[in-house]
């Protein structure tokens, strides 16, 4: 693995373990191990992430396997630093896919897409194929292996995934951007590298719909801020409030309180 070779020392939080980089030194391993002909794995956990991994035991070991595991929710790096930990910033998965895509190009590299929004009409672009024109046209010298915008529960039919597994094995990319979401994206990508040992994954959600153009990003500010969340919710309430307000955010208010805790009880009792 990729940490194997790593300087630094992953910081717990909330159960999992984060690797304390910045999105430069993502993007800077991840090319290094292409460089090596080895590939790996990042995982981009949020809040709602962490929460899910927090009650499922076989998922926690999962994303621990993965190479890289960086914090895309300031929550979790607020945490960090209540409990006395150090995580530099927020890496969210929306702006690696664009750094990881420039840091590929520079080289000429490969990229597959998978996922996105279906095409709502014949001859129209999915998602997936929009996104990757999109890379292209803003990463010049990126090349694209292959983009796929896979019917929603494709993954339960036996050979409809084993269809969308071969057609990526395919197309040998150097990264394959996965954006249909947690933690199924998650599960594909755990099958993908065994047959793909060189490939680099980043399981990227909503990205893939960022990109393409089919979902707007919060404001610059928000994201800033850390209230990215809150622009999704405004723009999707019916969808998004259930996880956001009864099971996100006392999840993370919990993870905050918690950590304070473990910084104040862990400091050096004071003599008279």
């Amino acid at each position: 693995m990729l940490r194997s070779y790593s300087h630094t020392r992953r910081v717990p939080v909330g159960g999992l373990a984060i690797d304390p980089l910045t999105e430069d030194e993502v993007v800077a391993r991840v090319l290094a191990a292409l460089d090596r002909g080895r590939g790996g794995w990042i995982v981009t956990p949020n809040v709602d992430i962490l929460r899910q991994v927090a009650r499922d035991e076989t998922l926690r070991a999962q994303l621990s396997a993965a190479d890289l595991v960086v914090a895309d929710g300031a929550p979790l790096v607020w945490a960090a630093r209540l409990a006395g930990r150090a995580l530099p910033a927020r890496v969210a998965g929306s702006d690696l896919i664009w750094s990881l895509s420039q840091g590929l190009a520079s080289r000429r590299g490969s990229v597959f897409v998978l996922g996105g929004t279906p095409a709502e009409n014949p001859g129209e672009r999915d998602g997936a194929h929009r996104a990757a024109d999109r890379l292209a046209a803003q990463c010049p010298g990126l090349r694209i292996a292959g983009a796929h915008c896979p019917p929603f529960g494709f993954d339960r039919n036996p050979r409809a995934l084993r269809s969308v597994c071969a057609r990526v094995v395919k197309a040998q990319p150097q990264m394959v951007y996965v954006g249909i979401g947690f933690p199924r994206q998650e599960h594909l990508i755990a099958r993908l590298r065994e047959a793909l040992p060189a490939t680099w994954f980043l399981g990227c959600g909503a990205a893939v719909n960022f990109v393409a153009g089919d979902v707007q990003r919060a404001r610059p500010a928000l994201q800033k801020a850390g209230l990215e969340w809150l622009d999704r919710l405004a723009r999707e309430p019916r969808r998004l409030a259930r996880r956001y307000l009864r099971e996100d955010a006392p999840f993370a208010a919990a993870l905050l309180a918690r950590s304070l805790h473990h910084r104040l009880t862990r400091r050096p009792a004071h003599r008279a």
